[in-house]
C-alpha cells in the first residue's frame, strides 16, 4: 500500500459518491456538485472545481538568483509577484510542462529539472494539484508568451524572496510552498531528487 491509499482502519473518515452533475464546464474548470454518504450513513452535498493541474518552477539563474514574474490577476484585481508556473495540458508529462511554461513565460530553458514534489493548494474545494519543479543550468532562448498573457520577469536572491513573503509584497500560496521547500534543498535539510 502506498502512503496515500486508504486503508481500512481510516473507514470512519471516509466520503463515498452516491451521485454528480456538472455545474458549469468552461475553458479551464469544472464546478461539479456531488452528493456523497458520510461514514455515519447521512447524505451531504460537495461542491468543488476540477483543475487539469499545474507546475511551479524555481529557476536558478547562473548569479545564483531566481526567476520571478509579476503579472496582473484578475480574480484578485492586482497584480502578484510569483514564480513561473503554468497549466498541464491533458496527458503531457509534466516535465515536458515544466519546460515549456518556463520557457514560453521567462525565455529561459535549463541543462537540469529536478522534481521536488506536489501541493494540493486548494484541497477544500478543488482537485487541483501543482508540481513542484528545480531548473538550473539557464541560459536565454527568449519569451513565446500565450496570446493574451502580460508579465514581467524579475531576479531575486532566495533572501529577498523571503523578504517578500514577510512584508506581504508575495502571498500567492504556490510560491511561498515553493520557496520553502527550496530553502531546505539548498541549505542541505533535504537531500536533492536525482536530476533529470
Amino acid at each position: 500500500m502506498n502512503k496515500h491509499e486508504i486503508s481500512r482502519k481510516d473507514s470512519h473518515l471516509i466520503e463515498s459518491k452516491v451521485g454528480s452533475e456538472e455545474v458549469f464546464v468552461g475553458k479551464l474548470l469544472c464546478v461539479k456538485r456531488d452528493t456523497v454518504r458520510l461514514p455515519d450513513g447521512k447524505q451531504a452535498t460537495r461542491e468543488f472545481v476540477t483543475h487539469p493541474g499545474a507546475v511551479v518552477m524555481i529557476a536558478e539563474l547562473p548569479n545564483g538568483k531566481l526567476l520571478f514574474e509579476r503579472q496582473f490577476r484578475y480574480p484578485l484585481d492586482r497584480i502578484f509577484l510569483e514564480l513561473p508556473a503554468g497549466k498541464i495540458h491533458p496527458g503531457e508529462d509534466i516535465l515536458l510542462t515544466a519546460r515549456r511554461e518556463l520557457q514560453e513565460e521567462t525565455g529561459y530553458v535549463a541543462e537540469r529539472w529536478h522534481h521536488l514534489g506536489v501541493i494540493h493548494p486548494c484541497i477544500g474545494y478543488s482537485d487541483e494539484r501543482i508540481e513542484i519543479f528545480f531548473a538550473r543550468g539557464l541560459s536565454h532562448v527568449g519569451h513565446a508568451l500565450d496570446d493574451g498573457e502580460f508579465l514581467e520577469v524579475h531576479e531575486m536572491k532566495l533572501e529577498e524572496a523571503f523578504d517578500a513573503v514577510r512584508d506581504g509584497r508575495l502571498t500567492d500560496g504556490k510560491s511561498v510552498a515553493a520557496l520553502l521547500w527550496t530553502e531546505r534543498m539548498l541549505d542541505g535539510r533535504w537531500p536533492w531528487p536525482a536530476a533529470k
